[in-house]
């Protein structure tokens, strides 16, 4: 069942990506996922949405490091080959990109995760921090190709205040 994300935000999809049902697209704990129109060798690029209230001081990069150790539990390998945070007043952020190798669908497959988490305080109650974390999921080949439409994706979450703009 999809989850729903802590605090609301808006964003635009990159043309030709299409929403899927979370637990259709094998993303229950997801509230929102995208697919790519193509795939390649059998995997369907992905971009997944998820986010929680985290209470606790944990830095965006433990928090980052949380989930690749929960990833490692579901995948043959999985391995950090980039991160830098992103310094932003309105909403700090955190990126990595993982080299994962998992079985999907019974196949095997060489992935490229890119993740940002950005850090936004409830609008109905500042006092809460909350982690939204936007992953592209796709083969190693294909990400080259699509990293460009998750970067575009990225820029435009922005906290949904409930006014028209």
């Amino acid at each position: 069942m999809p989850t729903t994300l802590p605090v609301p935000i808006q964003f635009e999809l990159p043309e030709g990506w299409r929403a899927a049902p979370p637990d259709e697209a094998g993303a229950p704990g997801a509230a929102f996922v995208a697919r790519h129109p193509q795939s390649d060798a059998g995997f369907t690029a992905n971009i997944t949405v998820d986010g929680e209230y985290r209470p606790d001081a944990a830095t965006l990069p433990e928090i980052a490091h949380e989930s690749v150790e929960r990833l490692s539990q579901a995948v043959s390998s999985v391995e950090v080959i980039g991160h830098r945070e992103i310094d932003s007043a309105d909403a700090p952020g955190f990126t990595q990109t993982l080299a994962v190798s998992a079985v999907v669908g019974g196949v095997h497959h060489d992935l490229v995760q890119s993740q940002v988490y950005l850090s936004m305080l409830d609008i109905a109650d500042p006092r809460k921090r909350a982690v939204i974390r936007l992953v592209l999921t796709s083969t190693a080949s294909q990400h080259p190709d699509v990293l460009g439409d998750f970067q575009g994706f990225v820029r435009t979450v922005c906290p949904d205040t409930g006014v028209a703009s």
